[in-house]
């Protein structure tokens, strides 16, 4: 399946000027994320135990990065901490200038819903939900008219190659046709970061290519990108590599 005109509909993400007043009215650094003395630990009676240690990490507007490192490093516990679905940290992490760490829970899911895009090797579908309504929903937290959310939905099924499948719930997809989904739902709203947890895990050797060029494409005109990786393949379609070893960055 060749997916290499699919960022053809996929304008710029969006501007500056369609952010939140907070957003708008900061003076802008040129990093996108900054994070400050991350640590993130367990605990267990007295004893803890640190995940991530003393993370210093800037990662500009439209940067392409690898996170990489053996297993059970942090990688992708960095990569949800980056996300905002864990707020169980210390440091300080600045995204488009906003202090996140200052910020209540509902302006960090107004955020992530808003500017970030997922795709994780797990595919992280509703399962309740068909196709089409699992492509809807980012569109719906984005408060698209429903005329263009339908849209842009019909057009995406039909560069995926999955009209056929709009009314499939996931469990009667393949794994590689939910990854599929789940791709074409990160990006379908224009997100300005896209944050991938190993997202060709699941996929044959051409599948999995045409992802990372899918990927590539996108960032060369201007979304910011974050993937946690074990291939050397996959993290070349980058432009840095930060190694993680034992929750501390090793080398970048």
């Amino acid at each position: 399946m060749r997916l290499g005109d699919l960022t053809k509909m996929f304008p710029a993400a969006s501007s500056r000027s369609n952010a939140p007043s907070e957003i708008r009215d900061s003076q802008p650094s040129g990093d996108m994320i900054r994070l400050r003395n991350i640590e993130k630990y367990f605990e267990h009676g007295v004893t803890r135990t640190f995940v991530l240690r003393r993370v210093n990490l800037e990662v500009k507007d439209g940067e392409f990065v690898s996170i990489m490192g053996p297993s059970g490093a942090g990688k992708s516990t960095l990569l949800h901490l980056i996300g905002m679905h864990d707020s169980a940290w210390a440091g300080e992490y600045y995204f488009l200038d906003l202090p996140v760490h200052k910020l209540d829970k509902k302006k960090r899911a107004e955020l992530h819903k808003k500017y970030i895009g997922f795709v994780f090797q797990s595919y992280h579908l509703l399962d309740h939900l068909t196709v089409y309504e699992n492509l809807d929903i980012p569109l719906s937290y984005r408060d698209v008219n429903r005329k263009e959310r339908e849209s842009l939905v019909c057009d995406v099924l039909d560069r995926f190659q999955i009209v056929g499948k709009k009314d499939l719930y996931p469990n009667q997809l393949s794994g590689g046709q939910q990854q599929l989904v789940a791709v074409a739902r990160a990006v379908i709203a224009s997100p300005k970061l896209i944050l991938a947890d190993e997202p060709t895990g699941n996929l044959h050797t051409s599948q999995g290519q045409e992802i990372m060029e899918l990927f590539k494409r996108l960032n060369s005109e201007g979304t910011t990108i974050v993937q946690v990786t074990h291939s050397d393949r996959n993290a070349s379609y980058g432009n840095r590599v930060i190694q993680i070893s034992d929750g501390w960055i090793v080398k970048d």
